[in-house]
């Protein structure tokens, strides 16, 4: 199911805007036919280069739930990486994001879907609208041109949905995980879905960070102003404004529970602790498919260890082994150990193709 939020242009534009998500699903079927199977061969160019991530970007829908819609351009797989063309890093001083004040703006001209009760932008079409305009940051162009989903410095694939994201959703589900009057950081979030589901369950504050303030902007924000309507918050799920009316009801309460910040993790750490505004640490760290590459370790492990409560906790879903870069669960957690900060224990292995987990981390000290 997808519908579009269009709150402020007349039926015309409505129209323009189904012609786009029609022009985006053609561009998906071309792309697919190019490369069917979603294997990419190493060319002359890939192989004598070095430091860039690259995984197949084939959308395999039977990761996902029968009862969800399929995901328009989502990239479950990230175990598979390759090493292409060295690109300039560029430091990503970490920022916090103002939320509009009229949400409505945030929504216009976007089209949405649903999966497992939560609302969601439709990235292919973002993902036009980004590579027809001029962005700071341009990781649209420069993931297209560099055949990759992951750049390392660059982009680091938040345009895209994780298949450990539905992982860790469903061990939430699951666990009857509680978020009431609990602060819940969604740590590389992209989409936002798991800091989402803690809004939804009662989170006392959700904030949502991830690498690019593109991500957060065009991605991020929408999904979870998209889930601010109606009932929103209560665990269930509005019914989509239509078409026919103009607004929608939000909910400003579970907004003013949000914050939104990108940037490089240590930055980001650097930010929190530093900043004019209060912050309490957190009791919630919710994190998928992070750990792909052992380069981030240290920063990714300084982050959670400034930021996580004495006796909070961190979720952490990703593949046992990401092909090409080295990083995977068994790797992580020996650079858990060596730290010697947290403990670490696997709550839930997920055996269905290549093996997934999900780690729970809590400080050593903790009770």
């Amino acid at each position: 199911m997808a519908f579009q939020f269009n709150f402020s242009i007349e039926e015309k534009a409505e129209n323009e805007l189904e012609t786009l998500g029609d022009t985006a699903l053609q561009l998906e079927s071309a792309q697919a036919s190019l490369n069917p199977g979603g294997s990419t061969e190493k060319s002359k160019e890939i192989s004598s280069v070095e430091n860039v991530l690259h995984k197949e970007s084939l959308c395999a829908h039977e990761a996902i739930p029968k009862t969800a819609a399929p995901l328009a351009n989502c990239s479950p797989d990230k175990s598979q990486v390759q090493v292409l063309p060295k690109k300039q890093a560029h430091f990503k001083v970490a920022k916090e994001h103002k939320i509009p004040e009229d949400l409505s703006k945030v929504l216009e001209n976007k089209v949405m879907e649903a999966v497992q009760g939560l609302y969601y932008v439709n990235i292919s079409v973002v993902e036009m609208t980004l590579s027809n305009d001029s962005h700071e940051e341009d990781i649209v162009s420069k993931s297209i041109s560099s055949h990759s989903d992951l750049i390392t410095g660059i982009y680091e694939g938040g345009l895209k949905i994780w298949e450990c994201t539905f992982d860790l959703m469903d061990y939430l589900s699951e666990a009857e995980m509680q978020f009431i009057n609990k602060t819940v950081l969604d740590l590389g979030c992209g989409a936002g879905l798991l800091g989402i589901v803690a809004l939804k369950k009662k989170a006392k504050e959700v904030h949502f960070q991830d690498y690019n303030h593109t991500v957060i902007d065009e991605i991020t924000l929408p999904n979870v102003v998209a889930n601010c309507t109606d009932g929103g918050g209560d665990g269930g799920i509005s019914e989509p404004p239509s078409k026919k009316h103009k607004k929608a009801n939000f909910v400003p309460a579970l907004m003013s529970k949000c914050r939104f910040f990108s940037g490089e993790w240590a930055e980001f750490s650097q930010f929190m602790l530093s900043g004019n505004k209060p912050f309490s640490k957190y009791d919630l760290i919710l994190t998928s498919e992070t750990i792909y590459n052992p380069d981030n370790y240290s920063a990714l492990h300084d982050t959670i260890s400034k930021l996580l409560d004495k006796n909070g906790r961190v979720y952490l879903a990703s593949k046992a082994h990401y092909f090409g870069v080295g990083g995977g669960v068994h790797i992580f957690e020996k650079f858990i150990e060596e730290r010697n900060v947290f403990r670490t224990r696997t709550v839930k292995v997920i055996d269905e193709g290549l093996t997934r987990y999900i780690i729970e981390m809590a400080f050593k000290i903790s009770s």
